[in-house]
């Protein structure tokens, strides 16, 4: 169609306008992160209401308005829908929304960090791999893709298996992060590393987060 415009992506957050109409905020392919502004999208007869969600990943159609984009169709493939029915799965989804928020810019090529979010909520989805662990590996990557990951901290006594598995989270391709298990000594390891990371390097509170750590 003349005038619009592709793009693929997942929606990271949701907020009402008006009576009926919903601004988006999207993570693209193409774009990085935009904001787009859906008319009508909260009618319950709206063919916008479901692909305006979070966690919905699909192709937009948009075209450019003044100082946003206009959401005009949506053809989602993933709307994640168990991780809406799972409550302790929903929360560690919207807390990787978040970060991929926090570190996202418009016009940026963050096809890695899409990329990341997706095969992040996909291992969510499946039990192989504890939600834990998933979350300490995600918030690793995501540094390492932004430039800001140091490595294996040089001091403090960490297990071969956690030297392991760090250089892994730093080398492996996105779609084969998920593909190991760790003990539990080592599992607390890299909550530690994790951790200490994230408060050094992330300058935001995240509600999500909060929320998790009090479950």
């Amino acid at each position: 169609m003349q005038g619009f415009t592709e793009m693929t992506g997942m929606v990271l957050k949701a907020e009402p306008i008006g009576e009926y109409d919903r601004r988006v905020v999207i993570l693209t392919k193409e774009k990085g992160k935009i904001s787009a502004f859906a008319r009508g999208a909260r009618k319950q007869t709206s063919r916008l209401l479901a692909a305006t969600n979070p966690f919905s990943f699909g192709t937009f159609r948009l075209y450019a308005g003044r100082s946003s984009y206009n959401l005009a169709e949506a053809d989602i493939s993933n709307y994640f829908e168990s991780l809406r029915t799972d409550y302790e799965g929903a929360y560690y989804g919207m807390y990787f929304l978040e970060i991929m928020d926090y570190y996202t810019r418009e016009n940026n090529e963050d096809k890695e960090m899409l990329k990341l979010l997706y095969q992040s909520l996909r291992a969510l989805m499946h039990e192989k791999i504890p939600n834990r662990l998933i979350r300490y590996i995600f918030e690793m990557k995501a540094m390492v893709l932004s430039g800001e990951f140091p490595g294996m901290p040089a001091d403090g006594d960490f297990e071969e298996s956690t030297h392991y598995a760090v250089h892994y989270i730093m080398s492996s391709t996105v779609e084969k992060l998920y593909t190991f298990t760790v003990t539990d000594e080592v599992l607390a390891q890299l909550a530690r590393i994790a951790d200490d990371y994230r408060k050094r390097y992330m300058d935001r509170e995240f509600k999500s987060l909060e929320i998790l750590e009090s479950l």
